[in-house]
């Protein structure tokens, strides 16, 4: 019976794509830390933002040691609204290019996504403190960034390589080719940040991006005769 058992859940969790594993991984961490979050509270052991600095991405605390926070910060979603926002986007384009690139090769490339796009943003944080307005355009060295959304902007980068003229919605509402969506996104949330001020890892969203399209480039031209039936598809 126990052999059995075991095999089913094999071919359960066979069954699940990586796009819906990262997902439920990001639901299972952001419960986890809501309820860290209520036990601190009721306990009066520590503080919530003691705790968040052991898993977010702070470009000074990263330097200091806290290396991990590159990997943790890409699963660590602190309101539901961002959760929510970054999991429906994660699941509609990801799906897409996992079928595209495969299950593997995907997996990879969103790791690798993620873990450049936080470098990016810990670089860019130390190389605003050389300029006046630095921190409002790249983040401060003491600012702390979470979320998926630097390793979605590498699906996105990818994509936009692979089939620029793929039709999407931008917010869900406007529809425009997917290069420029991913062009409109990046700016736009940078000016929003820059003018009202909002904690937006901008840099980190440009990271993830500029890795989708150098490795959407590659698998352009490695595979120009399947990029080409692939575009046709979507002409």
């Amino acid at each position: 019976m126990a052999r059995i058992i075991s095999r089913r859940q094999r071919s359960f969790f066979n069954r699940l794509s990586v796009t819906t594993t990262i997902i439920i991984l990001n639901v299972i961490v952001f419960l986890a830390i809501f309820f860290a979050f209520v036990f601190i509270r009721l306990s009066g052991q520590g503080s919530p933002e003691s705790f968040i600095s052991y898993i977010a991405l702070n470009p000074s605390i990263f330097i200091d040691g806290y290396i991990w926070t590159l990997l943790t910060s890409m699963f660590t979603h602190l309101g539901l609204s961002h959760l929510l926002l970054n999991m429906v986007s994660l699941f509609f384009i990801g799906t897409f290019v996992e079928r595209l690139i495969g299950r593997k090769r995907y997996a990879w490339f969103y790791l690798v996504s993620g873990l450049i796009a936080g470098i990016f943003f810990v670089v860019f944080a130390y190389f605003g403190t050389f300029f006046p307005q630095g921190q409002s355009l790249f983040g401060g060295i003491t600012d702390s960034a979470v979320g998926a959304s630097g390793a979605i902007f590498g699906l996105g980068g990818l994509l936009a390589v692979l089939i620029p003229r793929l039709r999407v919605l931008v917010f869900f509402i406007v529809p425009m080719p997917l290069w420029a969506a991913m062009s409109v996104l990046l700016v736009g949330f940078w000016i929003i940040s820059v003018i009202a001020g909002l904690p937006i890892g901008n840099t980190a969203h440009f990271g993830g991006l500029l890795v989708g399209l150098i490795y959407g480039f590659y698998l352009r031209t490695k595979y120009a005769r399947k990029v080409a039936l692939l575009n046709r598809m979507f002409a």
